[in-house]
């Protein structure tokens, strides 16, 4: 723990795994991030190992990202030319026979697990590397995956709430993967909380494929189809699928049906943006290149479809961030995944002391945002 420091209250966890990028990303030189309101920094040791330090040089400032270069294992200051190792520890001070005692910046835990770099940005000695989620599908050859990352004006949490409702894909994605609004409705809906996990099921029987799915396998008539993700701070994974009608693909029938595994990894950046990583895999036509680059294009544009929904969402909740929401039988899955957010939030200032927040609208807007769902739970059916 670092002790004797206090930091400001924020409204997001930190004790967490949070997805910094996809490996194809970090090559030689430095990749800069900003994460939980961190400036961070990531490059590749000698041995080809991803590290994550402070994006900010020890002595005048500069962040190590603008121009540092990357060799021997280092990263060297654009500056002055310090030069820094993989625990953040000054290795060379250009001009001095050796560096100061003690002239050390931030490191951070970084793994790397399926082709996934995966940060913890709280206490380093509470980062447990085995609660990284496992996601094989971006390594197995019989799949094929591919791979993006928005900058979303918004509050991580928002985004949150848009994955586990799927209940505005018939409105907010008609032209990519929504279906019927009076079909999509009547979706058979379950969900489930195991510890800090939320698990959600929802089967839609003999409906039209939507234009994603008929694109994927080619479907001419009705089809079976289901979403069933698993959400935990900090990434969703998403199995979306679908059979012909009748064959008993909702009942475990799958052999013969279109898989698509999705991983969306929402990253806080700051109070107000979140950078969401995605990916899509699938094991059908995996040597079709122009279905990959089709599925590619669309994967994103669904997503910018909901970018345009959750910055405009977040922009009028700053407007009056005392007003409260309210909830419908959808929203289960989301309150759920709140409660589980607002508990661990209050297990992180239990154990260290925090600085008090400054006064201003922002910070209230989203200090009322969890209360008001909670407050608003008993309000519909």
């Amino acid at each position: 723990m670092h002790r004797g420091r206090t930091r400001r209250e924020t409204m997001f966890l930190r004790n967490c795994w949070y997805v910094a990028g996809f490996s194809p990303e970090l090559g030689q030189g430095p990749l800069a991030r900003r994460i939980c309101d961190q400036p961070v920094v990531m490059f590749r040791d000698t041995a080809g190992r991803a590290a994550a330090l402070e994006d900010r040089c020890w002595h005048r400032g500069v962040p190590l990202s603008a121009g540092g270069q990357c060799e021997a294992g280092i990263i060297r200051c654009p500056y002055h030319g310090l030069e820094f190792d993989r625990s953040g520890q000054c290795t060379k001070v250009p001009g001095q026979p050796r560096p100061a005692a003690g002239v050390r910046i931030r490191s951070y835990p970084l793994e790397e697990r399926d082709a996934i770099l995966w940060i913890w940005p709280g206490e380093h000695d509470q980062a447990d590397p085995s609660l990284i989620p496992s996601h094989p599908y971006h390594g197995d050859p019989l799949w094929v995956w591919n791979s993006g990352m928005l900058e979303v004006k918004a509050h991580a949490q928002l985004i949150v709430d848009n994955l586990l409702d799927l209940s505005h894909l018939q409105y907010v994605h008609r032209n990519t993967i929504g279906g019927d609004p009076e079909l999509e409705s009547r979706a058979e809906l379950s969900t489930e909380r195991l510890g800090n996990t939320v698990r959600v099921r929802r089967w839609l029987r003999d409906v039209d494929p939507p234009p994603l799915h008929r694109l994927a396998a080619g479907y001419r008539g009705r089809i079976d189809r289901w979403q069933e993700f698993e959400w935990r701070p900090g990434v969703l994974q998403f199995h979306s699928g679908s059979t012909e009608t009748g064959i008993g693909g909702l009942e475990g029938n799958r052999e013969k049906g279109v898989h698509i595994r999705h991983f969306h990894g929402v990253t806080p950046e700051t109070e107000d943006s979140t950078l969401y990583f995605y990916s899509s895999a699938r094991n059908f036509r995996i040597d079709d290149a122009e279905l990959t680059t089709k599925m590619g294009a669309s994967t994103r544009a669904t997503f910018m479809e909901d970018q345009i929904v959750l910055e405009a969402q977040q922009a009028r909740l700053r407007e009056d961030p005392a007003r409260a929401l309210f909830t419908l039988r959808n929203d289960q899955a989301l309150i759920q995944a709140r409660r589980i957010t607002e508990e661990l939030l209050s297990a992180e200032r239990k154990a260290q002391p925090l600085a008090p927040a400054p006064a201003g609208p922002r910070i209230q807007a989203e200090a009322r945002a969890f209360p008001s769902l909670r407050q608003a739970e008993t309000h519909s059916n």
